[in-house]
């Protein structure tokens, strides 16, 4: 770790409280030096064992080329991993049961629901052992004793009223599943998620003196648990609360949840001044009254007129969809686009059009989940909950599925493309020069109210803080000012 830098006034009230001792929350802004400030806590902390603990191996290997060697870098699943027997490590490498035997060997067959469009639409075996197993692992990755029906998620197209019979009527199924994944002598296959609680249950202790919890807003309910319990060491939760984009997956906002003195890195090394009084009027609309400070010497723009369109090096989008509507965009334009996406995830997409064109049920992509025919999938695109099917169903009515399965053969890496593009979780992590964002976000509340949920405000503010020179928001200028200016 590089000492040449002088820290802000800012650093040097984090890494004096992380020298005071006790546990500490250190909530770091978009772009705010929180890799280097992790650094200069890890050197302040010398002479004690420290570990880092990552969301993904590859960010722990690169940690662990930047710390100190007195602080190592790990995943909390390697530490579940390690930890637990022989025997249940030898059933993570099992191929897990398919969704359509899980259901026959539960006895569930198909059953007859009612869409939010009012229509009744069968949903089969393989669904209901999605949601099963689907159900388990959010039970999994959360802080409760055995799972219950908040669990059980159920596709956003089915009306509420009969959501909730269905999640009660599964629940039984998750339970069971789940002890069936504990029992003793048990040879089926178990996940990573498995593994994880059931060390977590076992009350772990951690063998350092002091931990660093990187990205903690978007840490499971069951992580929190285990370093709740780790009192003999120093645990400093680092984080930024605006980019908790996982709330779908069960993860939680520890930095709104741990009871620890807080620091805060609120000046960012990434962008200037004009892109941080953007950023801080979408956190003041999530009630955060500290603004964001971006570097006067870092020259920024905001791009607000269609007809500018500068040359960018990322486009970002909410979803998947847009993205390949993207892709396609960018090839007929005469550009040589690079997509954050497999060629199996396109072309997957292609498969499930080809299947519903064809009147057979598609099961992957879950876009098309409760479909029966495209006729059903291109109704449900023009209601107001299905918008964010419209660019596929466009791709697929004007230029069929060959295209689309075109456009999964024709992406350039990444070296040889004109610019990249990405979904928003995708980018997470990420900076480019110049940034154009899509507009395909939700600008009204699920409820059909002028303000959108929080949740989609948090990815916005995760979108819009990638650029650090050239922030292109020309496409949705108008829905951007009605958000930021509305009273």
């Amino acid at each position: 770790m590089s000492r040449a830098f002088a820290p802000t006034a800012e650093q040097v009230i984090a890494v004096d409280a992380a020298h005071r001792g006790g546990n500490l929350k250190i909530k770091a802004y978009a772009g705010a030096g929180k890799t280097s400030t992790l650094g200069l806590v890890a050197q302040r902390l010398e002479g004690r064992r420290g570990l880092y603990l990552a969301f993904n191996r590859a960010i722990a290997d690169a940690a662990a080329r930047r710390f100190p060697a007195h602080v190592a870098s790990r995943t909390m699943h390697a530490h579940a991993w390690s930890a637990v027997d022989a025997q249940l490590r030898s059933r993570g490498n099992l191929e897990p049961e398919p969704p359509h035997r899980l259901a026959a060997r539960f006895g569930i067959g198909a059953i007859e629901a009612r869409t939010v469009t009012g229509r009744r639409v069968e949903i089969l075996p393989f669904e209901t052992g999605r949601l099963i197993a689907d159900a388990l692992g959010r039970f999994c990755r959360s802080a409760d004793t055995e799972p219950d029906v908040r669990h059980v998620v159920v596709d956003e197209k089915i009306d509420e009223a009969v959501a909730a019979e269905l999640r009660a009527w599964l629940l039984p199924a998750v339970r069971r599943l789940w002890e069936e994944s504990v029992a003793a002598g048990s040879r089926s296959a178990v996940s990573p998620d498995v593994v994880l609680k059931l060390w977590a249950m076992s009350e772990p202790r951690i063998e350092a003196d002091f931990i660093l919890f990187d990205e903690a807003q978007d840490s499971d309910a069951v992580m929190l648990s285990v370093l709740a319990r780790q009192r003999h060491a120093q645990v400093i939760y680092v984080g930024d609360p605006y980019q908790q984009i996982y709330e779908w997956r069960g993860a939680i906002n520890a930095m709104s949840q741990i009871a620890a003195p807080e620091c805060a890195l609120t000046e960012s090394f990434r962008f200037g001044t004009s892109i941080a009084a953007l950023a801080s009027r979408l956190l003041s609309r999530l009630g955060e009254p500290v603004p964001l400070r971006g570097q006067s010497a870092i020259g920024s723009m905001l791009v607000e007129d269609p007809s500018i369109a500068p040359p960018v090096d990322a486009v970002l989008c909410r979803k998947n969809v847009t993205a390949i509507w993207q892709l396609a965009a960018g090839l007929e334009a005469g550009h040589r686009p690079a997509i954050r996406m497999s060629a199996a995830e396109i072309t997957a997409f292609a498969d499930g059009a080809d299947l519903l064109l064809a009147g057979q049920r598609a099961f992957k992509p879950a876009a098309f989940s409760l479909f029966e025919n495209w006729a059903d999938a291109q109704a449900f695109s023009r209601t107001p909950f299905g918008q964010d099917l419209v660019p596929l169903v466009q791709i697929v009515d004007e230029l069929g599925t060959g295209y689309l399965r075109s456009l999964a053969q024709h992406s350039a890496s990444g070296q040889l493309a004109d610019y990249v593009i990405s979904t928003v979780h995708r980018a997470k992590g990420l900076e480019w020069k110049r940034v154009r964002v899509a507009n395909d976000f939700r600008f009204r509340g699920a409820d059909g109210s002028p303000v959108p949920e929080e949740d989609e405000i948090r990815l916005l503010y995760v979108a819009l803080t990638r650029a650090q020179h050239v922030l292109d928001i020309s496409g949705m200028r108008d829905d951007l000012v009605r958000l930021i200016t509305r009273r």
